[in-house]
C-alpha cells in the first residue's frame, strides 16, 4: 500500500479477547480509495473495523487520521470526527427516524453533503421509509440508511461491515457503483469488511485475515 498518501496509520496494535488473541504487533498503512479487510468467521474482521473506529479499546498500538492520534485524549474526538462506523446490529438509534439520525451525523461530520445524501436515499429507495423509527425497518432498510449515512459523510475513514449483506439486487448495484466511485476519492478511504472483494471495484489494497 502506498504509505506517501495514507490516510490511516496503525503501529504495533495489540488485541486480544481472554479466549484468544487476535492481533500481535500489527501494522497497516491505508490509502485514499477501497481496501477490503477479507476472512473467515472468526477471524476479527469486524473487531478490526471496531478498533479502527475507537469503538474498542487496543491493548496497545499507535492508530492516527491524517496525522490525527486515537491515543491522545485531546484528540479523541478529532480522530473520531475523521472516521465514521455504525454498527451494522446496533439498536442505539431505534427510536430516531432516518431523517433524525441523519441529523446527528450531519452534527458530527464537517463535510457532511446533502446532496450525496438525497442520491443515496433515491437510489437506495429510502424516501418510505424516513418518517419511520428505525425500529420499524426491516434489516436490509436499517442496513440502507447507515449507508447513506455513510457515503454523505465525508469522513476521511469509512469503515463498512458486511455492506451487501440483507440488500435487495438493485441496492447492491447501487452501493457498488458507490463503491466504484470511492475507489478514485484521494481524501477518502473506505475500508470494506466481507468474505468477498466487490464485484467490478478497483481496491487500494486487501488486508486477509486468513480463513
Amino acid at each position: 500500500m502506498n504509505t506517501a498518501t495514507a490516510i490511516l496509520e496503525v503501529k504495533g496494535l495489540n488485541f486480544r479477547y481472554p479466549e484468544r488473541p487476535l492481533f500481535s504487533d500489527w501494522s497497516v498503512s491505508l490509502s485514499p480509495g477501497v481496501t477490503l479487510v477479507v476472512g473467515g468467521d472468526g477471524r476479527g474482521k469486524t473487531t478490526l473495523l471496531r478498533l479502527l473506529a475507537g469503538e474498542l479499546a487496543a491493548d496497545a498500538g499507535e492508530l492516527s487520521i491524517n496525522g490525527i492520534p486515537l491515543q491522545t485524549h485531546a484528540k479523541e474526538k478529532a480522530y473520531r470526527q475523521q472516521v465514521f462506523w455504525t454498527e451494522p446490529r446496533t439498536e442505539a438509534f431505534d427510536q430516531l427516524t432516518p431523517g433524525h439520525y441523519f441529523d446527528v451525523q450531519r452534527s458530527i461530520y464537517a463535510g457532511f453533503d446533502d446532496g450525496v445524501l438525497a442520491t443515496c436515499v433515491d437510489g437506495l429507495a429510502l424516501a418510505p421509509e424516513l418518517n419511520k423509527q428505525l425500529f420499524m425497518l426491516s434489516t436490509g432498510s436499517k442496513r440502507k440508511v447507515w449507508l447513506a449515512a455513510a457515503f454523505a459523510s465525508g469522513a476521511a475513514l469509512t469503515l463498512l461491515d458486511m455492506p451487501f449483506a440483507a440488500l435487495d439486487k438493485a441496492s447492491i448495484r447501487f452501493v457498488l457503483a458507490l463503491l466504484e466511485d470511492a475507489a478514485a476519492r484521494p481524501t477518502r478511504a473506505f475500508v470494506v469488511a466481507d468474505y468477498a472483494a466487490p464485484a467490478g471495484v478497483q481496491l487500494a489494497g486487501v488486508i486477509d485475515l486468513g480463513d
